[in-house]
């Protein structure tokens, strides 16, 4: 182990440590905030850039927070580890929903799937540890690994793949150092959904190698057609003690604000993410926490709904993309996001100027369109865009036909 740079080597007007100031912003929710300040100025901006439901929590789970609130028991601390109602709510939800037996001691309940995500690499990882991460990958987990000390290593995968990964690639990838491969699916943000195969040949190939899995369930209800959800522990019992599962209310349930995720992975693991968590956090707002065991305790009707109408703006923003042009949009099978390439639009002059990247066309299309949209950069493979189509109707087809009006002025 290299010697501790010496305080007079370091620079001397750092304000910032290098670790933290090498954090690459949210690009999500900086395209959001930019479209709400714009809205806020007055301009009719469409975003499409949050992945969030528009759809409001349910009034079921809504009752159960407001009548939290009135319990004087919620208004003091709790176990840090999450209360233990919700923890045997997601214990059985997790059976119920995935057919995955676990225990109340293997779940800890974290403000949000973000925090879930850092609290998994955080107590896996060492310095020098490679996580392999299939991209287009969710902004996040990259800036999750790096921040736990570990390493990032990219695999890319692109549309003539439906944006996945083959156990190939995977190979190529590991190195002596690699120690978790990431798999997501239904995936943010391609929408790309893993068949039973598929996934069984890459948690077979983490088994073989002894690598650890995280596996980001979140968007397990999301899925569409004939694709199914896949949990890998499940499938493939004998690889649950080298697997994390992230999970959370937000996407099911349209409560992306409530901030209440979990993890689910071995005992030690989760008693030391819990460790951690009692520094950082302590627990989760006991509101919120009642307001999940409502959720995760209820029937999936409210789910149904919302899947419905997720399934028809799907189609119809699919439909409407590619019809322009220079976009190439597969068909997502899961999540509530569309991830068209625009490379052929690249380098073309619209409006009196030549985006050369796709992070350049999407500030022509907000600023020319008022309409905002996350290019391909902030999930590591340029050339693309992700636009979530979880906002009504009406403004999605507004939307994308102000970007159809744009794009076909397109010229060589």
């Amino acid at each position: 182990m290299s010697a501790p740079t010496p305080a007079h080597a370091r620079p001397a007007d750092r304000r910032v440590s290098a670790r933290v100031g090498a954090i690459a912003e949210s690009a999500t929710l900086a395209v959001d905030a930019k479209a709400k300040a714009l809205k806020a100025a007055g301009r009719p901006v469409i975003g499409f850039g949050a992945g969030e439901p528009d759809f409001p929590t349910p009034g079921y789970i809504v009752d159960a927070a407001v009548a939290a609130c009135q319990d004087p028991a919620n208004h003091r601390y709790t176990p840090a580890g999450g209360l233990p109602e919700l923890k045997a709510a997601i214990v059985t939800k997790t059976l119920r929903d995935s057919g995955y037996q676990v225990d109340a001691s293997q779940v800890l309940v974290t403000n949000g799937g973000k925090q879930a995500i850092y609290n998994a690499f955080a107590a896996i990882l060492d310095p020098g540890d490679e996580v392999i991460i299939p991209a287009p990958y969710w902004t996040t987990y990259p800036e999750a690994v790096k921040l736990a000390g570990g390493t990032p290593v990219e695999v890319v995968s692109d549309e003539t793949t439906g944006y996945k990964v083959s156990v190939e690639q995977l190979e190529a990838a590991r190195t002596e150092n690699t120690k978790v491969v990431l798999f997501v699916s239904p995936s943010n943000p391609t929408g790309a959904v893993y068949t039973e195969a598929e996934a069984e040949a890459i948690g077979r190939w983490a088994l073989e190698h002894g690598l650890w899995v995280l596996t980001d369930e979140i968007y397990e209800h999301l899925v569409y057609g004939d694709a199914t959800f896949t949990s890998l522990p499940a499938l493939l019992p004998e690889l649950a003690d080298k697997c994390v599962v992230v999970n959370g209310v937000a996407k099911t349930y349209a409560m992306t604000g409530w901030r209440v995720g979990w993890m689910i992975g071995p005992k030690d693991v989760v008693s030391a993410a819990a460790n951690l968590q009692s520094h950082a956090t302590s627990n989760v707002s006991n509101v919120a926490q009642r307001a999940a065991i409502a959720a995760v305790a209820g029937d999936l009707s409210a789910v149904d709904e919302m899947k419905t109408a997720f399934d028809r703006r799907r189609k119809t923003i699919v439909t409407m993309l590619n019809e322009i042009d220079g976009v190439l949009c597969p068909e997502p099978e899961g999540a509530f996001y569309v991830y068209p390439s625009v490379k052929p639009l690249l380098g073309k002059e619209i409006r009196g100027k030549r985006p050369q990247t796709s992070a350049e066309l999407a500030a022509l299309i907000l600023d020319e369109a008022e309409v905002a949209v996350v290019p391909g950069e902030a999930f590591g493979t340029p050339g693309y865009l992700r636009l979530s189509y979880a906002l009504g109707d009406a403004d999605l087809v507004e939307g994308i036909s102000r970007v159809q009006k744009l794009l076909a002025e397109a010229r060589d």
